[in-house]
Order: C-alpha cells, then sequence, then structure tokens
C-alpha cells in the first residue's frame, strides 16, 4: 500500500544550531498524522527550478496530533535544504508518509535503549526517546551524540533536563570530535564511547540492550562493526538507519 500524500502548513520554526533549523508542521486539514517513533516523510517543495522532494526523520513523538517538526541542515548549494530554511510561517507544503522500518514498535519487548547518533541523526532517536519516556517505559536508555563543535548540539537544552527528569533511568553523553579547548566533555568520534554506555545498560540487569544507530554511513558502519563483531551482539539487537 502507498503512503499518502498530505498538505502541512509551517506553524513554527526556529534554530537549533546555526545550520540546523527545525520546523514544526501542522496537516492543513487537521487530522492526525499517525506514525511510529523513527519514520520519516518525504517532503515536495516547489522551488524556482522545479519540484524538489526531499527526505526527514520525523523529530517529534508520536502523540496524536496533526503536527510534526523535522530538522533540517543547511547544505551550501543544496535547493531543498534552502527551500525549507527560508520557509516562512504560513507556507504550505506536500509530504507523503510515514514510511521506514527503523522503529521500535516491530519488537515484541524492546528492552533497554542505546540511542547513538549524530549531527541530525539524532532527529529519529529523539522522536524514540521522547516517545518511551511518554509511555512511562521504565527501563535504562542511553542517549550519546556526537557532532563536530559545541555550537552543533542540537537540542542540547532538552537531553540535559531529560536526563534530569528521569535521573537513574536516562543517561545523556555528548561528545565532540573537534571541541575547543573549553570543552570538558567527551571528544572523539562515537564509536569510542559506546561500549562504555552499553556496559551500564548490561549492568542494569534489565535485558540484553537494543542500540540504535543513526547518521552517516562511515559512523554506522563503525558502530555496527564495533557492537556486533567486537561486542558480540546479535543481529536482533542492532538497528540502524543512514541518511547518506
Amino acid at each position: 500500500m502507498s503512503a499518502p500524500t498530505f498538505e502541512m502548513v509551517l506553524s513554527k520554526a526556529r534554530m537549533l544550531t546555526p545550520l540546523v533549523r527545525e520546523l514544526v508542521f501542522d496537516r492543513a486539514d487537521g487530522a492526525p498524522v499517525l506514525f511510529d517513533a523513527g519514520q520519516w516523510v518525504s517532503v515536495v517543495m516547489s522551488a524556482p527550478t522545479g519540484e524538489i522532494k526531499r527526505s526527514y526523520s520525523i523529530a517529534s513523538p508520536p502523540d496524536g496530533s496533526s503536527g510534526l517538526a523535522l530538522a533540517v541542515t543547511k547544505v551550501d548549494n543544496g535547493p531543498g535544504s534552502t527551500f525549507l530554511h527560508t520557509l516562512e510561517i504560513g507556507a504550505r507544503i506536500s509530504a507523503t508518509g510515514p514510511q521506514g522500518f527503523f522503529t521500535r514498535t516491530r519488537l515484541k519487548a524492546p528492552g533497554p535503549s542505546l540511542f547513538i547518533g549524530t549531527g541530525t541523526g539524532f532527529t529519529p532517536l529523539r522522536s524514540m526517546l521522547l516517545d518511551a519516556i511518554a509511555k512511562g517505559e521504565p527501563l535504562g536508555m542511553g542517549v550519546l551524540l556526537g557532532v563536530r563543535h559545541e555550537e552543533d548540539l542540537l537540542y542540547r537544552d532538552e537531553l540535559l533536563a531529560l536526563a534530569k527528569q528521569n535521573a537513574g533511568r536516562v543517561r545523556v553523553e555528548m561528545t565532540l570530535s573537534q571541541g575547543s579547548e573549553g570543552w570538558s566533555g567527551r571528544r572523539g568520534y562515537v564509536q569510542t564511547h559506546v561500549r562504555e554506555l552499553w556496559d551500564g545498560l548490561a549492568a542494569r540487569n534489565e535485558g540484553t540492550p537494543h542500540a540504535y544507530i543513526c547518521g552517516m554511513h562511515r559512523m554506522v558502519s563503525a558502530v555496527r562493526d564495533l557492537l556486533r563483531n567486537d561486542m558480540g551482539l546479535g543481529r536482533e539487537n542492532v538497528h540502524s538507519e543512514r541518511y547518506d
């Protein structure tokens, strides 16, 4: 069955980082946007050069409302991202979806979860995390977000607040691959820190953790190989999606 197409109206927008804009849309017909956390939509835009289609993961959790949020990185000379970064409140665009199998709902028992993302690859993981918290899932959850510079940390304040509000259940760690001298947090690529966070979840004795990985192909492959080949996790416990 083909995914439905619907009209969306831009209701809110804000810059999450110097290059990432969050856009909150509402369905024009007011109908609820039904999706599973981790899925994506294909956005159809009418630009001077013609119709543009781009796929973006939904950054917001499925709450039964008519809205959804996307986080879009501005790409130099990228017609799709340029269009969305200049889109004004009240503008209408079309979207097709939701689509995708990078979800937790298909598992009989989600188990403890480690969410590993770089850049806007974190957006579907944010949807999963917020959905799990809203549902009151009692199992441990770890978040590992990696970017280059401190100013690239999207949803930073929100993540720190969630960790504080859910102390003992949600752990958030951030790492910079090109951090300044003033950065006192973790450094290096996410794969440097995966084993420590996974071991922390495993030590809770709540079952074998599941890893959810999203980002560029090189990172996804490196983390997946670490988990499956070096750490011996089964295929059923490692889930990934890449966007390049």
